[in-house]
């Protein structure tokens, strides 16, 4: 998005502040949180499209609008927004306006899936740390996913203005956490201990500063003198050293003018080398969002640092097993150059769906290939059916602007559609008619939906009422695919599986509150796995009148232990849900039926069948499920999708059956990776607990403030550059006078079964003074008594 750009409508780029956990244990008074909302209210208020930034704790932002959110003080479902900057009025003679698409996600780890769903479409990140805390485990978590997708990220340290507030430390963890070294852009000037503005290192000026107008001419009056003025200079070399180390560009522009680099020449540099993604190098920002202190800065460096869509390399699709560009998959292979390939008029990506009480479900897509219009029928490659939207819209703070089309790069929402889950790819055909089969399952980075760890029963209070709960269930997992329910038919119980207790807590929330749901719950309790220890199969005839229609249809199913070989022999196509893989066969050429269709058809009814398990109906995990369809045995004639589904759940479940008669089924429990940071005074209580009264293992007790325990980092901490804080020298002092404590991070692995209610137990060994994140390690096998408990 940078101001050299030529073009004649205004570049776009997809914003999204993703970083920086909650801690576990928000309903603690010590809870805290990265500030990614405020920061975005205040770049909502900077540009416009506020009149006045919403506060968290007042419960009135815009991006924060569950009542849940607003509630607990946390984002709970990303929300995209779409504005411009800078502001028409303080455009300059050749500056340009730019769009930008702005998602603020949330930070629990429960919602890890919401963030990663939301990194595939993203052109741009900015990293949210609290300047007390600095990069916290989850921060770690997520920036190694934008690591993945290769994202250009810059990092905003926050909350400068707090008590305890080290810019010095944020930097230093910068490096030694998240392996890239910072790239200091700004440095805080600080005034009794607080951050009172902000000194941009480049231009050698102030550029934000408390109680003013950041737009406004009254910075300039600001005189730099002094130590900060000798530090400035310092960060500006250190700045421009560690640039011509990656940019050969500015090294030769060095050569030829030393020190007296223009500001333009360094930005462009900056813009370079955090393009590929790589994060060798890390942009940091300094501010206060609570005061509105450097954000207008931040929303400079976005113009100035992250790219455009044209900036990007050409996006990588998946057509079967294989990843291709773009260009390559919508032009079909080589060998089916008899076969006409229809043009493809625009391609786009589902990366968010929600139920608005007004307009129904919105459908959140960003176009990479084409221009999509409204009313346009839109085949969808994983559902593999058309569907056609109503309406198309953008959203700009409280404002929905309705559009007629949107062009490459653009973000929207679109309505009317009734199938289309997160994940979804939808493309748009000159003919109207189905693709190829060569076209009709190209798909943009489909999200690799984690399996669920805990789950809650319940049920409804009568069949109309069961209608409308299984209606709100469904709505439910289309908005977030890593809620999945089931129904049992034998009990009429329906089971809600998600990644944690709060995950749960918000869905039951959702349902009871948005939808209107009606029903009796049960408590949260942990989602066992179940798992084969060998191979079974089984073959089976669906002969049955469904819907009224009669039909007949039989297929052979094999079901075997997953291992990690078996990926190098997978077939072109296959499908892969919660651990399990599952691929279909049609031996033989000239199939009397549609073979996508019946694909679709078959690994339905394996899902299905994999969803309970014959043991104790837990979700079977880790299964290698081959099934085969021979026209030649198993083909009876003209059969609907529900023979074809109903066949392989017969075959699955029989087959599933007979490994637990032959004592072939074990029971998995979800492991969890446990980050706990507490006084130095409780942790050794808490290893012994986590030890000898959880069955955990503890894997590393680390000091906080010893930056050198940190294992296999590529950066030296003696080799960044930080400026120093205005408190450097009084350190032991002021951390007595303050009370401050020795704090270790202690990381284990432990059972979730035991952490269902474990910040309860944490509050009373350290007095509420900790934080805890937990994430899914693996799942392992129960053995002993407690599988006996179990079951």
């Amino acid at each position: 998005m940078g101001s050299g750009q030529t073009e004649s409508r205004p570049f776009e780029t997809e914003l999204c502040e993703v970083f920086g956990p909650a801690s576990l244990n928000f309903h603690s008074a010590g809870c805290r949180y990265q500030g990614k909302t405020t920061t975005t209210e205040q770049m909502l208020y900077d540009s416009g499209s506020l009149r006045h930034a919403g506060n968290v704790d007042q419960g009135d932002t815009v991006t924060d609008f569950l009542p849940m959110e607003r509630q607990r003080g946390i984002t709970i479902q990303s929300a995209a927004i779409t504005f411009a900057w800078p502001k028409k009025d303080q455009l300059r003679s050749g500056d340009q306006q730019h769009t930008i698409n702005l998602i603020d996600t949330p930070g629990h780890v429960d919602f890890r899936f919401e963030v990663e769903r939301c990194m595939p479409i993203l052109d741009g990140a900015v990293c949210v740390i609290d300047g007390v805390e600095g990069v916290e485990a989850h921060t770690e978590r997520v920036w190694s996913s934008a690591q993945e997708f290769k994202i250009p990220r810059i990092i905003f340290v926050n909350k400068l203005d707090r008590e305890g507030a080290s810019f010095k430390k944020s930097i230093q963890d910068i490096g030694l956490k998240l392996n890239g070294m910072p790239l200091v852009c700004q440095i805080p000037w600080w005034g009794k201990d607080t951050v009172r503005g902000v000194v941009d290192v480049i231009t050698g000026k102030v550029v934000s500063w408390a109680g003013t107008d950041d737009s406004s001419e009254q910075l300039a009056a600001k005189v730099i003198e002094g130590t900060i003025r000798y530090e400035l200079d310092r960060a500006r070399e250190k700045l421009i050293e560690l640039l011509c180390e990656k940019d050969d560009e500015l090294l030769e522009l060095w050569t030829e003018h030393g020190k007296d680099l223009s500001s333009s020449s360094i930005k462009e540099s900056i813009r370079r080398v955090i393009n590929d993604g790589e994060g060798s190098l890390i942009p940091v920002f300094a501010g206060s969002s609570l005061k509105n202190i450097g954000v207008v800065p931040l929303l400079n460096a976005v113009n100035e640092y992250l790219p455009s869509p044209l900036d990007r390399p050409e996006l990588e699709v998946r057509v079967g097993r294989t990843h291709q560009p773009l260009s390559q998959a919508l032009q079909g292979p080589r060998s089916s150059k008899k076969q006409k390939i229809p043009k493809v008029e625009s391609l786009a990506a589902v990366f968010k769906v929600v139920n608005d009480p007004r307009r129904g479900m919105l459908t959140w897509v960003r176009v990479y290939e084409g221009v999509l219009k409204k009313n346009t029928s839109v085949w969808n490659a994983n559902l593999q059916q058309f569907e056609r939207p109503l309406n198309m819209m953008q959203i700009s703070a409280a404002q929905t602007v309705e559009i007629p089309y949107l062009s490459p790069g653009q973000i929207g929402a679109i309505t009317g559609l009734k199938g289309a889950r997160t994940g979804d790819t939808l493309m748009t055909f000159a003919s109207g008619k189905a693709p190829p089969a060569v076209l009709s399952s190209v798909q943009v980075r489909p999200p690799e939906i984690p399996s669920a760890v805990a789950f809650i029963v319940l049920d409804a209070y009568s069949p109309t009422g069961a209608k409308a709960l299984e209606t709100a269930l469904e709505n439910a997992s289309r908005e977030d695919p890593s809620l999945r329910w089931s129904k049992d038919e034998k009990t009429e119980q329906y089971t809600l599986s998600g990644m944690g207790t709060l995950h749960l807590e918000v869905a039951r929330d959702r349902l009871e509150n948005h939808y209107k749901a009606e029903a009796m719950w049960g408590n949260i309790a942990v989602d066992y796995k179940e798992s084969l220890t060998s191979s079974t199969s089984h073959r089976a005839v669906f002969d049955k009148t469904v819907a009224g229609k009669a039909g007949m249809a039989a297929c052979t199913v094999v079901v075997e232990p997953l291992e990690q070989h078996h990926r190098e022999t997978l077939q072109e196509s296959f499908f892969e849900r919660d651990g399990n893989i599952v691929q279909v066969d049609f031996p033989g050429e000239n199939h009397p039926f549609d073979v996508e269709t019946a694909r679709y058809q078959l690994t339905n009814g394996i899902v299905a069948a994999l969803a309970r398990g014959p043991r104790r109906s837990s979700p079977m995990h880790q299964c290698l499920v081959t099934v085969t369809l021979d026209a030649e045995t198993d083909y009876f004639g003209p059969a609907s999708g529900a023979h074809l589904a109903g066949a392989a759940n017969k075959a699955a479940r029989e087959a599933l059956k007979e490994a637990y008669q032959q004592g072939g089924v074990v029971l998995l429990e979800p492991v969890m990776k446990l980050t706990i940071i507490c006084p130095e005074s409780a942790a050794g209580a808490v290893q012994h607990d986590l030890h000898s009264a959880r069955g955990g293992h503890v894997l590393e007790v680390r000091d906080m403030q010893d930056d050198s325990a940190r294992e296999g980092r590529d950066i030296d901490i003696a080799d960044i550059y930080a400026p120093p804080d205005p408190y450097e020298f009084q350190t032991t002092l002021r951390e007595t006078r303050k009370g401050r404590l020795r704090m270790l991070q202690i990381t284990a692995q432990v059972p979730l079964a035991e952490m269902l209610d474990y910040d309860n137990v944490l509050r009373s060994k350290t007095a509420g003074r900790h934080s805890m994140t937990m994430a899914l390690d693996t799942f392992e096998k129960i053995s002993g008594p407690r599988e006996k408990a179990l079951g």
